[in-house]
């Protein structure tokens, strides 16, 4: 049985397992290095836990459930993705309550009408926010999150034929800004929170070759995130936003920019 056949009764310990040893410690150093950032307006994932959104429970650490998210996420893909996809910021939506760029929880538990959970990992990831959260909606409360952007990106690489773990998903800025008084909305990063952000990304793409990837074919999702890369000298081909109508673009563009690289 491969790695991407196992079985959803193999838990996340024996799923770790399955790995060099010195890949999980250096995937683990970096997913413990970004919960330890603070910053005003901004919440971090995989550090910070709200009660009134999240789960609260003996037993269950919602900071900790989505660093376990993003290692389990991160682990096949490093040292293999070909096609790097970068967005700007963690989504309210999305990131925010997975720990994972540019993923919602109904593709976690399997609940999205396109994406399936083995997408994503092998085993099956716990959702964050809470069921009985009064500031989510119904369908919220009942499926978890569900992010129309994060639906786009993941379906044109699925539409596509690309295997998902050859392709990894990631945020110049990978925490989540949002507007003063309401943490379910987005704010654009600030210059200041860009650069910082850089910091990661480059360290993110660095361990990538570390582990024996190529360098990859590098997709920013907006010309807006292909603007803040090129800032930093990171050359990145800038497609259309799925939002606002720009989804057919940007599956258009998504498919034409694999193709040329793949020649």
């Amino acid at each position: 049985m491969s790695l991407f056949e196992l079985e959803k009764s193999m838990s996340f310990d024996e799923y770790i397992a399955s790995f060099d040893t010195e890949r999980v410690e250096k995937v683990r150093g970096f997913v413990d290095w970004l919960a330890q950032y603070q910053g005003s307006l901004v919440h971090n994932p995989w550090g910070e836990v709200n009660p009134y959104l999240e789960i609260v429970a003996e037993g269950f650490d919602a900071a900790q459930v989505r660093r376990d998210n993003l290692v389990a996420y991160l682990l096949p893909r490093l040292g293999r993705a070909k096609v790097f996809v970068v967005a700007e910021a963690v989504g309210y939506q999305g990131g925010r309550f997975t720990g994972i760029a540019i993923t919602c929880e109904r593709m976690l538990l399997d609940k999205h009408k396109t994406i399936r959970a083995k997408d994503v990992t092998p085993i099956r990831l716990e959702r964050t926010s809470s069921p009985n959260s009064a500031l989510l909606k119904g369908t919220q409360q009942k499926d978890g999150f569900n992010e129309p952007t994060d639906t786009v990106v993941w379906s044109a690489i699925v539409e596509k034929g690309i295997d998902p773990y050859d392709t990894l998903l990631w945020n110049i800025f990978p925490f989540h800004p949002h507007k003063d008084g309401n943490p379910l909305t987005n704010r654009t990063p600030t210059d200041k929170e860009q650069q910082l952000g850089w910091e990661y990304t480059k360290r993110l793409l660095d361990l990538h070759l570390e582990l024996g990837g190529v360098e990859p074919l590098i997709l920013a999702v907006g010309q807006k995130s292909a603007d803040t890369m090129g800032k930093f000298g990171l050359a990145a081909i800038g497609l259309r936003h799925p939002a606002n109508g720009g989804a057919n673009l940007y599956r258009q563009g998504f498919a034409e920019a694999v193709d040329t690289y793949l020649r």
